[in-house]
């Protein structure tokens, strides 16, 4: 994670105000209702007329949703020093925290699970996630590894992914949340560059769903030695953490869709 914020730099508290507004579909009367101020001082705020105080800033950053790393970046450009600290997760004050994340990982066992930050790239994995990976390219192995490259990667896990257009649309549209949520740059980079993937010849004639309305669970279907394993998966972040790192740290955890693919996880794990 780098300490860089992910926003185009602001000219004044009021640029980042508007931008954030327009992310969130909100107009001006709405975040100042929400946020209990009035609409007429926000317009002053945004226009540059008049200055918030800290306490106002953070009280608009907390109605917009904005995320910890862009909190700071608000701060600063009103004129207040950042509030939100950021460590690397090796630092001995965030080891609470990383015995958490591999006490969540280890009890997922013998299920799949890993740990990444906000651009996807990978932090921790259980033992479970490894025969998932067998055949992957040594070159997409380096760190910084990114999951949902690996995952949708020509010479990836990719060509073994069933339903592979299905599951690159739901990718596409987890990609397309978070951008909208963070602003990362990094991530409409990502996005560009999945996109750009050839779709392995198998999966070419696929429809993007086949699971009826969007929002509804979506499997990652994998092809193994042991036959097709089936999986869904869930998100798992740190409650109101106050760090920078923590607030973009999420353990995705991995379940089996299927009674066979349960027996297979734990025939492998017995081994």
């Amino acid at each position: 994670m780098t300490a860089e914020t992910t926003l185009s730099a602001p000219r004044s508290i009021g640029d980042c105000l508007r931008e954030w507004r327009g992310r969130r579909r909100m107009s001006q009367l709405d975040l100042a209702g929400e946020a209990g101020i009035s609409a007429r001082h926000l317009s002053f705020v945004e226009t540059g007329r008049a200055q918030p105080s800290r306490e106002m800033v953070l009280t608009l950053a907390e109605t917009l949703e904005v995320p910890l790393r862009e909190r700071n970046a608000m701060l600063l450009a009103a004129g207040f020093a950042p509030l939100f600290g950021e460590r690397n997760l090796a630092d001995p004050a965030l080891a609470p925290a990383r015995e958490a994340i591999d006490l969540v990982l280890a009890g997922h066992e013998p299920y799949p699970a890993l740990a990444v930050d906000r651009r996807w790239t990978l932090i921790a994995h259980n033992r479970a996630v490894l025969p998932l990976l067998e055949g992957v390219a040594p070159a997409l192995m380096q760190p910084p590894l990114n999951v949902l490259r690996l995952s949708l990667h020509p010479e990836g896990v990719g060509p073994r992914i069933v339903n592979y257009v299905e599951w690159r649309a739901h990718v596409m549209a987890r990609l397309k949340r978070d951008l909208d949520l963070t602003a990362d740059a990094a991530i409409a980079t990502l996005i560009d560059e999945l996109r750009a993937y050839p779709v392995p010849a198998h999966a070419r004639g696929q429809r993007e769903s086949e699971h009826g309305a969007p929002g509804m669970v979506v499997p990652l279907r994998i092809s193994s030695p042991a036959g097709e394993l089936s999986f869904i998966s869930t998100i798992t972040v740190f409650g109101t953490p106050i760090d920078v790192t923590l607030s973009e740290i999420a353990i995705e955890s991995f379940f089996p869709a299927d009674a066979r693919t349960g027996e297979v996880l734990r025939a492998l794990a017995a081994s």
